[in-house]
């Protein structure tokens, strides 16, 4: 299987920009609370429903009198408020981070206060009926009062976990703009040259290069974020294809591609840098070049990738140095994005240097490929050369 080449000139995008995706290391606006609707976060709340009913008992009836029944109907009663209104502020999730912080606490406020509200008058309308008595607006009050002071907290504590979780995924941004940032293809100034060679001589091979470095910078300079594969080998390609102007026939490739694996998503600019790496540190310091093998799979519900490469007899050291920085930036940025559901090792074998990653399947694309579950190794990450 291969992948074509991209027809275009030199204003082509690989990638249009989208609003909306979430793919995004930042998105443009922050939730205020959690996701309610999610089962853990249900689970929760029903725990602390049950934690604050038996609190209640706990503080009428004490341990020695403690009432089963009075927890049961206790019970009932606090989930009848907690779940109506956490399906409430799940459905105004979307519209709260789009408040200031003020009106998103006032709203939210309001909303589980007239759930509230409307469970407690229910409850003890039923409870008058049932005794044949006047409605207790005193105990109505204080029944709201109590579940006000509780709504309070928990509305409080909901709202500082999803500020956490807002802080983490700004810190986790900026950590991945920064790991990318740092990616500086060092074959900008050979490329230049070969560029200023080839103006006079080949004009149509040179337009071509300038093309292809638009292409890499603009890569470079875009939004850190996930990509398709398929436009990852477009742009490993690419440099490729540059470094063949300044290489010419020391530089062979293969490509073993599997079919079906286009649209699975993995961090940009991932494989450039390693290319580069076995361009710079293998085929480049060999008289005779040598051939790169890139092989992309699936494989146990991951996307597996081998780059494999010649390496001379004896490196130099400042290559390995350098070769050794790209490998620890991918493997920071890997663990950004995958935590430790990845593998990553890297490591000469005799006379070539093999790396080998392991990236785990979005449930989306698990589905897809019928794997079921997405795998869940440990990292383990190897880098010597």
């Amino acid at each position: 299987m291969s992948f074509p080449r991209p027809p275009g000139i030199i204003s082509q995008k690989i990638r249009k920009p989208d609003v909306n995706d979430k793919d995004s290391a930042i998105s443009n606006t922050l939730p205020f609370l959690p996701d309610l609707c999610s089962a853990t976060a249900l689970v929760a709340l029903v725990l602390m429903g049950e934690l604050l009913a038996l609190v209640l008992v706990l503080a009428l009836d004490g341990l020695r009198e403690f009432n089963w029944q009075r927890l049961g109907l206790v019970s009932l009663l606090v989930q009848w408020v907690i779940l109506p209104s956490a399906a409430v502020l799940c459905h105004l999730r979307p519209y709260l981070s789009r408040l200031s912080h003020k009106r998103a606490v006032g709203l939210s406020f309001t909303a589980v206060l007239a759930v509230l509200g409307a469970v407690m008058a229910i409850q003890r309308a039923l409870r008058a009926h049932l005794l044949q008595a006047g409605f207790d607006w005193w105990g109505f009050a204080g029944d709201c009062l109590l579940g006000a002071i509780c709504a309070g907290v928990v509305l409080r504590y909901a709202y500082l976990q999803q500020q956490l979780v807002n802080q983490q995924q700004a810190e986790l941004g900026a950590r991945i703009a920064a790991l990318q940032s740092r990616i500086r293809p060092h074959f900008l100034f050979n490329s230049m040259n070969s560029l200023a060679s080839l103006i006079a001589v080949d004009p149509d091979r040179a337009e071509r290069l300038v093309e292809d470095l638009c292409t890499l910078f603009r890569a470079s300079l875009a939004e850190s974020r996930l990509v398709p594969l398929q436009q990852e080998v477009t742009l490993a390609r690419r440099y490729l294809e540059i470094e063949a102007l300044r290489l010419g026939g020391r530089l062979r490739q293969q490509w073993q591609l599997e079919a079906g694996l286009e649209g699975i998503q993995l961090p940009s600019l991932l494989l450039q840098p390693l290319l580069e790496n076995a361009v710079l540190h293998g085929v480049a310091q060999l008289r005779k070049g040598g051939e790169i093998t890139v092989q992309c799979r699936a494989r146990d519900g991951a996307l597996s990738i081998t780059i494999v490469n010649p390496l001379p007899q004896e490196t130099v050291r400042l290559c390995r140095e350098s070769n050794g920085m790209a490998m620890e930036n991918i493997r920071q940025r890997l663990a950004a994005y995958y935590g430790d559901r990845f593998r990553f090792t890297a490591g000469r074998e005799n006379d070539h240097y093999r790396v080998v990653l392991q990236l785990p399947l979005l449930p989306r694309e698990s589905a897809q490929r019928g794997t079921g579950v997405a795998m869940k190794s440990k990292r383990h990450t190897e880098v010597t050369q």
